[in-house]
């Protein structure tokens, strides 16, 4: 009686995948079949969802730091003080002082990779625009 049930069991499962398979290649092939039966044809128009001002990668990416930056400050900031709280403490114990200074020069990497980033990002933006503009 087991395998008779383990077997219905897997048959369903096969069916239930098949039928995601038929169901997601109607919806592939629907529009074809009804808009061109109907003679109808369809305008319509994609709206950006990132706004106007992003039409490019280079809007995009600038776009994309700009929210990075937004996000990250705070963080740094937030972890800066938690590390100047590791610090306190501490109390003189060296291996909580030790995990302190590892704190705190992990949160100015993070800081100069955030910062720098947004450094570098300007600067190639800057130099392709002066580029675009000699030519």
């Amino acid at each position: 009686m087991k395998i008779l049930k383990s077997k219905k069991y897997s048959i369903l499962l096969n069916i239930r995948k098949l039928s995601f398979v038929v169901v997601f290649a109607f919806i592939l092939v629907a529009p074809f079949i009804f808009v061109n039966a109907a003679g109808t044809e369809v305008t319509t128009k994609i709206v950006n969802p990132l706004g106007d001002k992003i039409t490019d990668i280079p809007s995009f990416i600038s776009a994309l730091i700009e929210i990075v930056l937004i996000v990250g400050i705070p963080i740094i900031a937030l972890a800066i003080i938690y590390t100047g709280f590791l610090f306190v403490q501490a109390q003189g114990n060296s291996e909580k002082i030790t995990t302190a200074k590892k704190s705190l020069v992990y949160t100015l990497i993070g800081a100069v990779l955030l910062l720098g980033a947004f450094v570098i990002a300007n600067a190639i933006g800057k130099t392709v625009e002066e580029i675009k503009s000699s030519t």
